[in-house]
């Protein structure tokens, strides 16, 4: 998907207008994966059909035998409805305002043909079920492998600042740029030696530009993460658009790393501020409250403890695991009876 800032991306959503689709979902339809799904659909193979995101809905037959659940990750046309208010540019701001209402209307639309929509926050099921009023949506809360991500004893560089995300999602990517541009010129005027190091695949050309010009490290792809989370004193959360939860924090906390974020980085997590991690939306706010963690080392471990804490006992992935599987034999149950075949997904 070229990302916003890039020359295709008016390309791509001016082709995606000769279709019923939004760009997005205009690239993910692929005709042979479709025929592959109908395949195994046809030949008996599986009980159950989890389309994993909305994008890998319209690869998936919502008439057919086999119930389908559909796992929204995010309300995707929140994604998209941010981007456009925080889009500089008349031109794609226009076409952002195009895109997330052609989202929503596909959103609603696979929710209602859904057996079953799994959101990952009461806050994302809210929503999705005030767009679509007769589906069946329920939630379940995003997990962490807590044994994979723990404290693992690496020793915090002075100053360090992280953020981790994928950096061809564009809201991770508007999330460091803002960052460095607004938040981090702040930081340092309080603490010069403060470092900052972003983690994560496919940065773009604008994105290293930004980062050579601010000092800061750009990882690009990683096999592991964690080193660079532990070697962190603060974990940054800057995000202004974005829906679901954001698995980030999480894993953070689970390495009782100390988390300071938005209001929407932190959107559908049952995280309390000044409790787990520290919430601020204003960049002068931000920039403040992470030169008081960096200055502030007990501040930072007894965050961490209780951001640790919180997901071990909510949020590990043998608890979220359990309650995937129960929704998914509901929605079996309320089918004819069958044998057991399996469970397929579509991503």
């Amino acid at each position: 998907m070229p990302k916003r800032g890039d020359w295709r991306f008016p390309w791509a959503v001016a082709r995606s207008w000769v279709t019923v689709d939004p760009v997005d979902l205009w690239k993910w339809r692929v005709p042979q994966v479709r025929d592959h799904v109908d395949r195994l659909i046809a030949g008996g193979a599986v009980d159950l059909c989890v389309a994993d995101f909305l994008f890998a809905a319209v690869n998936v037959p919502f008439d057919s035998q086999v119930p389908v659940v559909l796992f929204e990750h995010n309300v995707e046309f929140m994604i998209w409805k941010r981007l456009s208010a925080i889009e500089p540019s008349p031109l794609r701001r226009a076409l952002l305002e195009i895109e997330w209402r052609k989202v929503r209307m596909r959103e609603a639309a696979a929710c209602a043909a859904a057996d079953l929509t799994i959101a990952v926050s009461d806050e994302d099921r809210r929503r999705l079920h005030t767009l679509a009023p007769h589906a069946r949506v329920t939630s379940i809360p995003t997990g962490v492998d807590t044994s994979y991500f723990h404290p693992n004893g690496y020793s915090e560089l002075p100053n360090r600042i992280v953020f981790t995300g994928s950096m061809d999602w564009r809201p991770n990517e508007d999330a460091v740029l803002y960052f460095i541009d607004t938040i981090l010129p702040c930081i340092r005027r309080e603490i010069p030696t403060a470092s900052l190091a972003i983690v994560g695949r496919r940065p773009t050309d604008r994105l290293r530009a930004a980062a050579r010009r601010a000092g800061a490290i750009v990882s690009g792809t990683v096999d592991d993460v964690r080193p660079y989370v532990a070697e962190a004193a603060v974990f940054v959360v800057p995000l202004r658009a974005g829906g679901g939860t954001r698995l980030k924090i999480f894993e953070a906390l689970a390495m009782e790393k100390a988390v300071v974020s938005t209001t929407v980085g932190a959107e559908g997590l049952a995280v309390t501020p000044g409790r787990e991690f520290i919430a601020a939306d204003d960049p002068i706010d931000f920039a403040r409250a992470v030169v008081a963690l960096l200055r502030d080392p007990a501040r930072r471990q007894a965050l961490g403890r209780a951001g640790r804490r919180l997901v071990q006992e909510r949020y590990s992935w043998a608890q979220v695991a359990r309650e995937f599987e129960a929704r998914c034999q509901d929605v079996l149950s309320r089918r004819e009876p069958s044998s057991t075949k399996g469970i397929h997904a579509v991503a």
